[in-house]
């Protein structure tokens, strides 16, 4: 089975088949069977002492009688230090090999020719924030034939596996700390820096790191010749005083395990504390977040309809967002272009709302394909990627470059595709449809976000049927100025000016490029968006060159060319790359604005305290404004202070599983949503043109 962060798959070794000798020998068999996960990067699972967090996965069997499962034969781990804590678990590829004993009382009949298994498997998987998870496995092993396919995984399983120590071992308590002495180690070991895993939960400090001097936080080691001793500081948490403790030894993937009773005394108990509710809160809402959705159910005609108008109204106002702003400014010259031609302005007029149109149905069925497939997606997630925000941002500064009048696209495209850009004058009023779709889409505005919510829990009819919506309500004002003879009468005649103003349109071309390279910088951090802005300078010049007469345009072109092939691969990279690590939280304590986590939301509200959380993305033009205005008002966050409202923020400019399925929740599928949670209460969402004193009038009622 696969999840977003695991795949996991049952395994079986018995390379002589099942033992079906049990019965006339009178001995057990056994074979290997064994749960491989393979964790996505940066995520692990846990061994059987998780550390100071996490869960030790869980293995429930389903066998024939006479046949039952051992324990799990458990591979070294590695420590995965988390901040101030530390976990021990796998990353990677890990196999967790169990036997199964074949007994005399396994009597399969004449007929049967497998053994039937079933496999039932909990874990906790986790990289910042952790997710239960679990799946059902099935398996035949065939009763007189090999079962070896996967012997290599075993047999590195098994080797993984810790050996016992034969020697002396001894494991003493001296006030707040743990001596060991461990004799009987191969002698491949001596001399070696040995990692000690402790078997036994909450009894030693697990986060503390190596050292050459004791210390509240640190352990030593040392090589007394052929005996290895440890010097270890106890939990200050610690709920246990064991009488005998394991451990695991281990350098590299070779592990010795020792098991000894423990001398001295103990000093007292730290008091014992269950789980948070904040963490029992996380992770049920972790558990429910994973439950699959229900199948889409049609809305009441009067809902749908509501749904429609506001989609229709949301539409008409993502005309006057800055990103789409440039794109009008290119229709409008092309009105001018037509001058009185009432017949050539109807048939761009529908030809841009066409493109228009058929682009926000594509979106949106793109958008329902992938949420179908599993895909976490909300609307806006096209800009989620770093490589669309750079063919974009490359797109702009073409047109801006050919508006500038650096290029002609005549002088170096085939006469053929020149010439049907010219005849074809309704296939570029599309094309500009299509493209104000693409930078206007991701700008959530006013009315659509309920209309957005809806449409992604709708079946697909309908579903598109909002997007249509969407789609029409952007390319009326431009399809009803096409057809009403007074706005070509009111537009100036042809003339010297429209030189003038095409080269005028390249600036807010390249304005529109340099957001989207600040959103790259949001999301591949500031060496991706000086990597883009390199190769966009390039552009420039081979698109320059090629604008070029006689021979200097094929020598500089060339040059030119040759510096755009040897740059790109070294470039383009951290075009694409995710930004650079950051300390935990991207907020230092004490800042107003701390990132959002639903775990740290549930804490917040177990302590009683209210929570406003502000889902945002770089490149959403209405989440920016509202953040300069109205997350600024002074006498806003004044009113914050006084109710003790933690402020969030949610950054959702790559995407994020974990802050769809909030949106989702809240019935939005875009950003800006803004939410005042209250303990007790049920959440306010505000809408996304931002208003002070609905905030304020929310404040006041939490007082009431």
């Amino acid at each position: 089975m696969h999840t977003e962060q695991v795949q996991a798959r049952l395994l079986a070794w018995a390379p002589q088949g099942v033992p079906s000798g049990a019965q006339a020998t009178g001995q057990p068999g056994t074979v290997w069977v064994g749960l491989q996960l393979t964790h996505q990067p940066h995520w692990h699972t846990y061994w059987k002492n998780s550390g100071d967090s996490g869960l030790p996965t869980e293995l429930q069997w389903t066998l024939p009688p006479g046949v039952m499962a051992g324990d799990i034969a458990w591979p070294v781990p590695k420590k995965i230090p988390i901040g101030t804590l530390a976990n021990y678990g796998y990353e990677g590829t890990v196999l967790l090999p169990v036997p199964l004993i074949v007994t005399p009382e396994y009597k399969p009949g004449p007929l049967v020719d497998a053994m039937d298994i079933g496999l039932k498997a909990n874990w906790l998987v986790c990289r910042q924030e952790c997710i239960p998870q679990e799946g059902e496995m099935t398996l035949r092993l065939p009763l007189r034939s090999s079962t070896a396919l996967d012997g290599a995984a075993f047999e590195a399983a098994l080797k993984a596996q810790p050996t016992d120590l034969n020697g002396a071992q001894a494991v003493q308590v001296a006030g707040e700390r743990l001596h060991l002495r461990v004799s009987g180690l191969p002698e491949s070991a001596r001399g070696q820096t040995l990692e000690l895993f402790p078997e036994t939960p909450n009894v030693v400090l697990t986060a503390a790191t190596m050292g050459d001097a004791p210390g509240p936080r640190t352990w030593v080691q040392r090589w007394d010749g052929a005996v290895w001793t440890a010097d270890v500081p106890l939990s200050p948490e610690r709920a246990d005083s064991p009488a005998a403790m394991a451990f695991v030894l281990a350098a590299g993937s070779r592990g010795w395990r020792l098991d000894a009773p423990v001398t001295g005394a103990w000093p007292a108990l730290a008091p014992v504390t269950g789980m948070s509710p904040a963490l029992e809160a996380a992770l049920s809402a972790n558990a429910a977040a994973r439950a699959l959705p229900a199948p889409p159910q049609a809305v009441p005609v009067g809902t749908f309809a509501w749904a429609l108008l506001g989609a229709l109204l949301g539409g008409l106002v993502l005309n006057l967002m800055p990103c789409v702003f440039p794109i009008l400014a290119i229709k409008v010259l092309g009105f001018a272009q037509h001058g009185d031609d009432r017949r050539a302005h109807r048939v761009s007029g529908l030809a841009y709302s066409a493109g228009v149109v058929l682009s926000f149905l594509a979106l949106g069925a793109l958008m329902l394909a992938l949420r179908a497939a599993g895909q976490q997606l909300g609307w806006g997630f096209q800009l989620q990627s770093p490589a669309v925000v750079a063919l974009l941002a490359t797109l702009f500064t073409v047109i801006g470059l050919n508006l500038a009048g650096v290029f002609e696209f005549g002088q170096f495209l085939p006469s053929r595709v020149a010439t049907l850009e010219l005849r074809h004058p309704a296939l570029n009023a599309g094309l500009s449809g299509v493209l104000a779709v693409a930078v206007a889409s991701p700008c959530t505005a006013p009315f659509m976000g309920a209309s957005l919510g809806l449409a992604v829990g709708l079946p697909p009819a309908q579903a598109l049927a909002v997007f249509a919506a969407i789609g029409a309500g952007m390319a009326l004002p431009y399809l009803a100025a096409s057809w009403w003879p007074a706005v070509a009468r009111a537009l100036p005649r042809p003339g010297a000016w429209m030189e003038v103003f095409k080269k005028f349109m390249a600036f807010p071309m390249f304005g529109t490029a340099v957001w989207l390279l600040w959103v790259l910088g949001q999301q591949s951090g500031i060496d991706g968006a000086a990597a883009l802005l390199a190769l966009l300078v390039l552009l420039a010049f081979a698109l320059w060159a090629l604008g070029l007469a006689g021979r200097a345009r094929w020598v500089v072109g060339v040059l030119a060319a040759v510096l755009v092939v040897l740059a790109l691969p070294g470039l383009a990279p951290h075009v694409v790359a995710p930004p650079p690590p950051t300390t935990a939280g991207s907020a230092q304590a004490g800042e107003r604005w701390q990132p959002w986590s639903a775990a740290r939301v549930q804490a917040l509200l177990a302590e009683g305290k209210p929570v406003f959380v502000d889902y945002t993305a770089a490149w959403c033009v209405t989440c920016q404004y509202n953040k300069k205005t109205t997350l600024a008002n002074t006498e806003l966050l004044a009113a914050m202070d006084a109710a003790r409202v933690q402020t969030l923020r949610a950054d959702w400019t790559r995407r994020d599983a974990a802050i769809n399925a909030e949106l989702q929740k809240l019935g939005r599928s875009g950003v800006p949503v803004y939410v005042l949670l209250a303990p007790g209460q049920a959440p306010v969402v505000f809408s996304e043109v931002l208003s002070a004193a609905d905030v304020k009038d929310a404040l006041a009622a939490l007082k009431s």
